[in-house]
């Protein structure tokens, strides 16, 4: 599974790297077909509180999902994004065994 970490507007550090990554692999357990996750964090709108906006790809084969979040913290995104994934990849998951 290959991670590709966006940042717009602002600079991401190290520390953030390691726990999109870290949270990303957990997809990985819920769905084995995935290929690519495409992880986009921007600040929007500096002056407000929730301005950390997270947008997250998940490419399998033949299907690409798509979830976004928007928090007060990058983490908090990250997590929320993590979470709707896992439920559209379950369901894509359970689609598959009906077939």
């Amino acid at each position: 599974m290959e991670v590709q970490i966006k940042a717009i507007n602002f600079e991401a550090t190290e520390k953030l790297h390691d726990f999109v990554i870290k949270k990303t692999a957990k997809l990985e357990k819920q769905c084995d077909d995935v290929q690519t996750v495409d992880v986009q964090l921007k600040v929007v709108k500096p002056q407000t509180a929730i301005n950390k906006s997270v947008s997250l790809e998940v490419k399998v084969p033949g299907k690409s999902f798509f979830t976004e979040k928007t928090t007060d913290t990058f983490e908090q995104g990250v997590d929320d994004c993590v979470d709707a994934m896992k439920i559209q990849l379950q369901k894509y998951k359970d689609k598959l065994r009906e077939h």
